[in-house]
């Protein structure tokens, strides 16, 4: 899925008023991958969304690392918005570059932690957007849970051809075979 650059505007996806939020704020070092990832997987596997723990726990992962790795923003906020049937992660800095694109050669020895946000995440963007007198940079991530894969038929016989039962034959008492 292509990334999606959204506008500059606060919160570039937004849930359902029925979502609950939470926000965790913290300096921008080596530390803040790792309490951000637990912090976002505690939240997760606490509620509905267990089954997100680990993408979320792995795309915010390589979001606030970038912000570490590629930014001199001194501060990183990360906001959690838990709707009913989706996830979205908000992770702000206070660094004025470029927005994030995904690299053109994943082969190079870095710069994949988007194509992982973008392999995992239903939809994923960046904006910027000026607060008071300093512009911020937001990556945001989306996550859904996976469609549950259909059950198949485990009777026996029950997916061949011709073994199809109908309706009223299941309920149809058994009879013995007519004597010679």
């Amino acid at each position: 899925m292509p990334p999606v650059f959204a506008p500059p505007v606060p919160f570039p996806y937004a849930l359902p008023s029925s979502c609950e939020g939470y926000q965790l704020a913290m300096p921008n070092s080596a530390f803040a991958a790792k309490i951000v990832r637990d912090f976002v997987g505690a939240l997760l596997r606490t509620g509905a969304h267990a089954g997100l723990a680990d993408d979320a726990r792995l795309c915010v992962s390589e979001v606030v690392s970038n912000v570490y790795c590629h930014t001199r923003s001194e501060l990183v906020r990360v906001e959690v918005l838990v709707g009913r049937e989706e996830v979205a992660v908000h992770v702000t800095n206070d660094h004025t570059g470029p927005l994030p694109e995904p690299l053109v050669r994943p082969e190079g020895e870095g710069g994949r932690g988007l194509l992982v946000v973008n392999g995992l995440a239903a939809s994923w963007g960046s904006s910027t957007r000026k607060v008071k007198t300093r512009r911020t940079k937001t990556v945001w991530f989306v996550l859904t849970e996976p469609e549950p894969e259909p059950k198949p038929d485990c009777r026996v016989g029950a997916a061949e051809p011709g073994n199809e039962t109908r309706p009223d034959a299941a309920q149809a008492p058994a009879q013995a075979p007519a004597p010679h």
